[in-house]
Formats: C-alpha cells, structure tokens, sequence
C-alpha cells in the first residue's frame, strides 16, 4: 500500500520546535559556599602555624603568616556582611575570589619554606573548582596565575620550618617538582573542564528535550480541552437559546425586558458560533480525540505542519507476516513530536521527494524516512544524536555549515529564523528527536541511502506499542 500526500499550497514554518534554551550564565557559584570554604581555610591555617609553632617548636615568623591568614579572613567577613548568604556569583567575581585565595596561599607558603612545604598542593585547588565551576576563560586565567605561583615559590621563599639543622632540598628536585605542579594545573584544568563542559551540555540538552515534551503536551492538553469544551457546553447553550427565544417572543414589544432577552439570545448564538468554530478545526480537537491511531495516519498528522509545495510525501506500507492492517500506535506527544522532527528535517533537505516506509511484523513496527536530498555528512555518522555537535565541528563545523550539512545533521534546518541560528549553534534537533522516541520504546538509526540522500530508521518492538495503546 502506498499513498502520496500532495503539500498545501502554501505552507508557513510550524512553530512547534522548542526556543533553544539559553545556557544559563557559567560561574554561578552561590556565596554561601565560597564563604565557608574560605572558613575551613582560615581555621586551617591558623591551626596548622600554632601546632608548628607552639606544639612541635618550629621557628616560624609568626607576625607576618599571621597576617596572611587574617587577610583572608578579612576578605571572607566583609563579603558576608555586605551581601546576602544565599546570593550567586557570576563568572568574573567568582574567578576574582580564586584568584585572592591563591595569591594568598601563595604568599603563606612562600613564608612558610615554599615548594619544600607539602601543602603547596593545595595550588591546585582553586584550578580544579574553576574548572568545574567557571567559563573557559577565567579557567584558563587561573591557571595561568597557579603556574606564575608555583614559580615564584620555586624561587623566592623562607627556609622551610625544621627543628635542628636546615632542611634543603637539591635545586634539581625543586625544578621537578615545580614542573610536575605545572603540568598537573594545566591537565587537571583542561580535563575537569571537559568533563565538567560535557556534563553541563547534556544536562542543558536533556533540558530541551523536557521543554520540547512539556510544549507538546500542552498542545495536546489545550486541544483536548476545547474539544471537550465544545462538547460539554453545546447542550447548556441550546438550552439557553430556546428559553430566550421563548422569552423573546411571549414579552410584548414594548416591555422593558425584551431588550435583555434579545441581549441573551444574540449571545447564546456567539458563544454557539465560537464553539462551532472550535470544533471545526481538526488540529485543536477531533484529532485529539484519537488517543491510538494507524500508523500512516499518525505519520501524516505528524508530517502535516511541515510539507512544502515543491515535495511530495509519499507514505508506504508493507506488511512482513500475516497481519495485513497497518497497526495502531498511541499518539503520544513524544512520538508526534520525534517523528516531526526527523520529517521536517527530511522534507527541508529533500530536493522533490520524501519516502516513508512502514514495515511490521508480528514482533516490530518499523518507520523509514529516507529523502532525495543531500544526506548526512559521512564523517558525522557516528556522532548523530550527540548534543550541541555543531559547536564541537571547529574549523570542519565552518565548511559543513556553508554547505547547508550541519544543520543536516543536527535537524536544525526547519527552526523558523528568529531561533534558526541559536539552534544551528546547539545542534539539538536530531538529540531531541531521539531522545523522545528511545523514550516511548524505539531505537534509532541514522544512515544515507544508496542515492546520497538521508535515511532514518525508527523501531518499536509490539510489545512497547501495544502496552502504551493500552495505557491511552
């Protein structure tokens, strides 16, 4: 069976892709937690200078540590009483926080014997919270300040604290272990920040998946609810109507309550009129009232708001057993909304065709979308459904992009052009299209067909579908 849907004669960009969600702000770290933090140090230090100095009799020039250490604390007890606890740093004063407590870290160390002192490792850690934490760029300022740091105390500091004779390390294993501190910034910085970076785009591109899922759902919810309303309210206002015509024609015509009851009447046939306009349109409510639909008519549904009068779809069905009647699947937003995706990818691409094909069996539904245009880039294949992949292509993402092949391969092309390209920049088309349908049961497979155009490959095994059926 096959069936062609001819496109409309004239189409507009359907809205339903979700606005690309705005990353929030990088170094949004709360103040609360930096402040304590920095109490923990402040106790720490002061603690650690008394023990040594007092409990174990090292020689250690108390005054001026000491002022290190009240420096910090100076600094942690003005912002706390200043601002508000629950308050959120941005990227700049966050960065500007790491960067007083190293040069201060810096400074008790170089006081306090300087590399020969195991706690400068603690360098280290105001480069791994900002990797974590902040942008790129005050990351990397960190850790530029952290080598520059570790430097200066190879070179210039005080005798470290020992009891009896002085403790000196060989300039050869200072030198090593300045570059080893160097070296363990730069790959701490540069791998928490891409770890740190990965998580964060997954995180804001599952967060589009639930905004694409919930605009989905309301779309749904609203039209069901005029369809219901429509249904609900059409007997109260026939009533309603024939007791005004009633009243209309029993009040004499000069009575002072005619006037009213004609007031009534007329606005009983407009809330009927607006009702019967409601229930005329098929996209806000008799279609919502399908909740299991066959599967070329839910393919249709789903294509409807994307078709352009120079592509055809043609939709086909084949059946791979015994059963001859295409099945039905549930008309759940995250189906209607995956398929959509996949076919306006296909239907902005296609140069005069897009095919689908539905093929089942006793055990899986299977739906194909292949298209005439110019397919996936070969060498993105395996990263389709990556979040955010056109930000990660650099310098090979800028030829891709002129040749109109990135927004092929993030599904990107049929944003409308306000967001279009925020959403090219994302790539979150194609990651969301997935995600919602491996989220009903399918899988999906990217590929390009035999004549260099797309293929997509959706599969729900029965079972999935037919216990989702049975829930609507």
């Amino acid at each position: 069976m096959s069936e062609t849907i001819s496109p409309p004669e004239a189409s507009a960009p359907d809205p339903s892709w979700p606005r690309a969600l705005r990353r929030p702000a990088r170094g949004r770290v709360r103040l609360r937690t930096l402040l304590a933090i920095r109490w923990v140090a402040v106790a720490g230090q002061a603690s650690s200078l008394l023990f040594v100095n007092l409990a174990l009799g090292y020689p250690i020039p108390l005054v001026p540590a000491a002022v290190a250490v009240a420096a910090l604390a100076i600094a942690t007890l003005v912002p706390q009483l200043r601002r508000k606890s629950n308050a959120r740093l941005n990227d700049r004063e966050s960065a500007l926080y790491f960067a007083f407590d190293m040069v201060q870290l810096t400074v008790l160390l170089g006081l306090t014997g300087g590399l020969h002192n195991p706690f400068s490792l603690l360098l280290l850690a105001p480069v791994t919270v900002s990797a974590a934490a902040l942008s790129f760029r005050s990351t990397l300022g960190l850790t530029a300040l952290s080598i520059t740091c570790i430097n200066i105390l190879a070179l210039f500091h005080l005798p470290l604290p020992w009891p009896a004779s002085a403790f000196d390390l060989p300039p050869i294993f200072v030198f090593g272990l300045a570059i080893a501190l160097a070296l363990a910034a730069v790959f701490i910085s540069v791998y928490v920040f891409k770890v740190a970076e990965e998580s964060r785009r997954v995180a804001d591109a599952l967060m589009a998946v639930q905004s694409a899922l919930d605009r989905e759902q309301r779309i749904s919810s609203v039209g069901a609810l005029a369809a219901a309303a429509a249904h609900e309210l059409g007997s109260p206002l026939g009533t309603i109507s024939l007791i005004a015509k009633e009243l209309t024609k029993d009040l004499p015509a000069d009575s002072p309550y005619r006037p009213d009851a004609e007031l009534l009447l007329s606005q009983a046939e407009r809330c009927r009129h607006i009702l019967a306009e409601i229930a005329a349109r098929p996209e806000q409510s008799t279609k919502d009232h399908f909740h299991v639909l066959a599967a070329p008519l839910l393919v249709e549904l789903a294509a409807e708001p994307f078709l352009r009068p120079s592509v055809a779809l043609r939709i086909e069905s084949k059946s791979e057993g015994g059963e001859q009647d295409p099945p039905v699947m549930p008309r759940r937003p995250e189906i209607m909304h995956g398929l959509g995706n996949l076919l306006q990818n296909a239907i902005e691409f296609a140069k005069e065709e897009v095919q689908v094909v539905i093929a089942w069996s006793r055990e899986e539904l299977s739906i194909t979308i292949t298209d005439d245009g110019v397919g996936f880039p070969p060498d993105l294949l395996d990263r389709l459904g990556d979040p955010y992949i056109s930000a990660a292509l650099g310098r090979y993402g800028g030829k891709l992009m002129r040749r109109g092949l990135v927004a092929r391969a993030t599904g990107t092309a049929g944003v409308p052009k306000p967001d279009r390209r925020q959403g090219d920049h994302m790539g979150l088309g194609i990651f969301i299209a997935q995600n919602l349908l491996e989220r009903s049961g399918g899988s999906v497979q990217f590929d390009n067909n035999d004549f260099g155009g797309a293929e997509v490959k959706v599969v729900w095994p029965r079972s999935a579908l037919n216990s989702e059926a049975h829930k609507e």
